[in-house]
């Protein structure tokens, strides 16, 4: 398979991005993870991601910050089913993502539980729109300059919103520092701020926030859009919801919240996820690499500097691949070795090799902890007049992919 000659075989001369102009905004190319070469910063980087933000024994730590939030979700939602009230899915799995990563980041909500949540989750959509939107400037240098379309001025305006408030809440935190008998938050941004102090010479304020930007951007929207995907599929299909609520109710009990310890007993919810990653990767082409010399794949000689997209999208549609691959089918997974961890080329939502997605651990926990708990404690029953058959499944495209109309589903407590 051609996906595994370029993330495994050959990872190394395609480790390298193809970088969109827009994302030159605030020199983001230059200082967000994903753009990065694969330089001393780009490792220096990654370090700080996987040992001190997503290792394993960091998420355990964090892991009640996490339970906390989903318990707000669950009162938000049992707010509503009080009130009869329908829930749009993405936007309250918006928040409770947004909030989770932004307590572990720095400690506090970005949204309050039970605000709407709908203006930051459109800077963050419109942030990967402006991103993944065709763009003559990347086809024409000449034209860098002119930015015809204005997706470079409408990043610097939607990243400086995002940096107005990581400035605010730094500012805060390098005063309380000064304080006698401040008592240390121990989250990221104090680990963070002590390596500045050490005079780490990676690190500065600046890229701080680039890489809080990173971070509540994709953890936010992509885990947000695969729970509504899932719950979208699940409602479309009630005897997949009712297969995935029996496991529930057999191993967690009627109504009761799930534990993260609880993931690994629920094989059935963890088929939904897989084929809700197969049917709906976040991001159909993954980020676009480039090619490091002319090399030659598949029959072809790819030239230096070339841009290579993976449409894992149609390699999950593929049906050489699957049976009955346009259909949601969770039980093919049953019994399968088969993750998303970048080690079966037939399911990448997350990519592979050394530019994986470095929050797949986080994913892996939040998805499973907000779905569950969904499906285990409320029934849903779908807004008057739309039934199974006619829900709306079209797609809105940017750089990462949403439902072009949110999931709205009327809550009934279990």
């Amino acid at each position: 398979m051609l996906a595994k000659e370029i993330l495994q075989t050959h990872d190394a001369v395609f480790s390298n991005r193809t970088v969109p102009s827009s994302i030159t905004a605030h020199d983001h190319d230059k200082l967000g993870l994903p753009w990065l070469p694969v330089l001393p910063l780009f490792r220096n980087l990654r370090k700080v991601y996987s040992l001190h933000i997503f290792s394993s024994k960091k998420l355990d730590l964090n892991q009640h910050l996490r339970s906390k939030k989903v318990q707000e979700l669950v009162a938000f939602v049992r707010k509503c089913a009080d009130a009869g009230e329908a829930v749009n899915i993405g936007e309250a799995a918006f928040r409770t993502s947004l909030n989770a990563v932004s307590n572990t980041l720095f400690s506090l909500d970005m949204i309050e539980p039970l605000n709407p949540a709908g203006d930051l989750k459109e800077v963050v959509w419109q942030i990967f729109f402006e991103i993944g939107k065709p763009n003559l400037a990347d086809y024409f240098p000449m034209l860098k300059k002119i930015d015809p379309h204005g997706s470079k001025r409408h990043l610097e305006a939607l990243f400086q919103k995002l940096f107005d408030f990581f400035d605010g809440v730094i500012q805060r935190r390098l005063q309380l520092r000064t304080e006698k008998g401040c008592v240390r938050c121990n989250d990221v941004l104090d680990y963070l701020l002590d390596l500045i102090e050490d005079k780490n010479e990676t690190l500065d304020i600046s890229l701080v926030k680039h890489l809080f930007l990173d971070i509540i951007g994709a953890g936010s929207e992509t885990t947000s859009s695969t729970l509504e995907w899932a719950m979208t599929e699940l409602l479309r299909n009630p005897e997949k919801l009712s297969r995935t609520q029996a496991e529930l109710h057999q191993v967690i009990g009627k109504g009761k919240t799930i534990e993260e310890a609880d993931i690994s007993r629920l094989p059935y919810l963890e088929a939904v996820l897989k084929e809700t990653f197969r049917l709906h990767p976040t991001a159909p082409l993954l980020l676009p690499r480039k090619s490091g010399e002319d090399f030659p794949i598949g029959g072809f000689t790819i030239p230096k500097g070339a841009q290579v997209l993976l449409n894992v999208f149609a390699i999950g549609r593929d049906p050489s691949i699957w049976d009955d691959p346009d259909k949601f089918v969770p039980d093919r997974f049953l019994g399968s070795d088969i993750d998303v961890r970048g080690r079966n080329f037939e399911l990448l939502p997350f990519g592979g090799g050394r530019r994986i997605c470095p929050g797949l651990p986080l994913a892996a926990r939040m998805l499973p902890l907000m779905l569950s708990s969904l499906i285990n404690i409320f029934n849903w029953k779908l807004e008057d007049g739309v039934i199974p058959k006619n829900m709306n499944m079209e797609e809105k495209f940017g750089l990462t992919v949403q439902k072009a109309q949110s999931l709205k589903a009327v809550p009934i407590p279990i």
